[in-house]
């Protein structure tokens, strides 16, 4: 096996793991559970699916990408930023969609792992990725408003606006005591930070609410209540009906798992790797998120990535090897087996609290304003993101903002490529500075010019452009092209057109200074043997000798 295709957990046990380490990733591993406990219920209900099935999520997947993984210490299982995705899935297709859109989404990061595609993930813009991370943080936040405040709706509509609409509707349905219960928790998930950061704040807010709850039978909705008793046993593994027409309703979404899943895996063991000063292997990691998912939804529980803020925290509290990620799913499916009935009794107004701090979080509203600052080009993909995720769809976001954000960049490239007439200003070139002058001189007929920037699709109308407005009609055209590091199909087409262009005003063009990757493609396609290879010279010295033969040749034919 390739050693950047092997998971990171048989490079540990191969250097040798040790009791230090185990006590480390015993540590972290417990401390990441107890966090991911509440989560993992929470998350899963704002999905719109049953509390368990996020424990399902953290367990299975959490433990297979912790073996299969290519980061020492990430923690993956159930996260905000699939919110939006699966509850719209669940809501308009059911499980069914949920488990064919992610199982086609596991088969894509496989491939794309396989495919060595790790790094191309790190091209998606940073407007993009803060537009849908804000976008999905808002939609979070309202998703638990009515939870929160107790209030008297039949069902929350999935519309951002029409869920607000319906807040104000029954705005004075309001349940003081759940609000009670709700204000009560969020206190305390802020505020415990200051007292100790060994014991989290939202599982000491589920402990003190839900006892409080219990012990003075406040009326207030809890999980038995609106979901009925949290299961103390594991499902079996089940297959989904797939039908053509369902895989080809659920591709679309599939892709944005697929990019969600990735980037913020390879985001969290980038963060894994600051905090530990190890590298993690991006390839590796999208195989193992891939194949984790598919085992998740396999098992009854929903779409997984690396987890940010749960791997910083297992970090902190010691885990330095996979053995910590694993144990975190072993306990967590000890609180399942053993204690998953009490889970039944926390309060919905908390894991609303739990999930309004998730959700702040998660909003990146300082980096959010710096970007407002940027260039207007940044700006309009950062809103256009942010707005298509709130009031549109995150599929939608995540492809609209991609393409803007490429067409912008394509626009600043063209840009860059332009022509210009250096005949006069030559012998002032660096190229000129560095070699012996005696004898050198421009014929008169002959014309310099100097291409900047690639010869690509995007470009290519400047660069005809730039030659419509700078070209006479000299005998000789040289063509510098030592500024052009690449080239494609549009650029060797336009250049095509411009050789029989001069052919046909008997003009001779030479192409001076050509870099080895320009012209491998040039040889390749052909053009090369076509414009003839004695026409490209090594530098702009070189093809004035050419040039200079070329009109004494014609000088002669002329005299005889």
């Amino acid at each position: 096996m390739h050693r950047k295709l092997e998971p990171k957990l048989l490079t540990v046990l191969r250097e040798g793991y040790t009791l230090k380490q185990f006590r480390g990733d015993m540590l972290g591993g417990l401390t990441v559970g107890v966090v991911a406990l509440p989560l993992s219920i929470a998350l899963a209900i704002a999905s719109g699916v049953k509390p368990e099935q996020g424990l399902y999520t953290a367990i299975f997947a959490g433990f297979v990408i912790a073996v299969l993984g290519g980061s020492r210490a990430q923690i993956s299982g159930p996260t905000g930023a699939f919110i939006v995705i699966v509850y719209g899935i669940v809501q308009k297709y059911g499980y069914d969609g949920l488990v064919v859109a992610t199982l086609i989404a596991g088969i894509l990061l496989i491939l794309m792992g396989l495919a060595r595609m790790g790094a191309f993930l790190k091209f998606v813009p940073y407007p993009v990725v803060i537009g849908f991370t804000s976008g999905i943080a808002l939609i979070i936040f309202s998703s638990q408003v009515s939870d929160f405040l107790g209030l008297k709706l039949e069902k929350v509509p999935a519309d951002f606006t029409e869920k607000w609409i319906e807040y104000a509707r029954h705005s004075a349905t309001f349940d003081p005591s759940t609000l009670a219960v709700g204000a009560a928790s969020l206190l305390i998930i802020v505020a415990w930070p200051k007292i100790t950061r060994k014991v989290p704040g939202p599982l000491i807010a589920i402990l003190a609410v839900t006892f409080a709850v219990q012990y003075f039978q406040i009326p207030v909705d809890t999980i038995a209540s609106r979901f009925g008793e949290v299961p103390s046993s594991l499902p079996s593994p089940q297959f989904p009906v797939v039908t053509w027409p369902l895989v080809q309703q659920m591709f679309s979404p599939a892709i944005t798992i697929a990019i969600l899943a990735g980037l913020e895996s390879l985001l969290a063991a980038v963060v894994a790797d600051g905090m530990t000063g190890t590298r993690h292997r991006s390839n590796m990691e999208l195989i193992a998120q891939g194949t984790g998912n598919i085992v998740s939804v396999m098992f009854g529980g929903i779409p997984a990535t690396g987890a940010i803020a749960r791997t910083a925290t297992n970090i902190k509290s010691g885990g330095t090897t996979p053995f910590s990620a694993i144990i975190h799913c072993v306990f967590l499916l000890l609180v399942l087996l053993f204690i998953g009935k009490w889970a039944a009794m926390i309060p919905m107004a908390t894991l609303a609290a739990i999930l309004i701090v998730v959700a702040y979080n998660m909003s990146e509203w300082r980096e959010f304003g710096h970007l407002l600052k940027s260039p207007r080009g940044d700006v309009a993909v950062l809103l256009a993101t942010f707005l298509l995720t709130v009031f549109i769809e995150l599929t939608v976001a995540i492809q609209v903002g991609i393409l803007l954000a490429a067409f912008l960049f394509l626009q600043k490239m063209s840009a860059e490529t332009h022509v210009d007439v250096i005949t006069e200003n030559l012998k002032d070139d660096d190229e000129f500075q560095t070699r012996d002058m005696t004898g050198i001189k421009i014929p008169a007929g002959v014309e310099v010019f100097e291409i900047y920037g690639s010869l690509f699709f995007g470009a290519v109308r400047q660069f005809k452009e730039s030659i419509r407005v700078v070209a006479t009609k000299p005998r000789v055209l040289i063509l510098r092209m030592r500024q052009v590091p690449t080239i494609d199909a549009s650029g060797i087409h336009v250049l095509e057109e411009l050789v029989k262009e001069t052919k046909d005003n008997g003009q001779l063009l030479i192409f001076s200074a050509v870099s080895r990757n320009v012209y491998r493609v040039m040889r390749k396609g052909g053009f090369v043997d076509q414009v003839g290879r004695k026409n490209f010279a090594p530098d702009i010295i070189a093809a004035l000798d050419v040039a200079k033969d070329y009109l004494d040749s014609i000088e002669v034919d002329k005299t005889r």
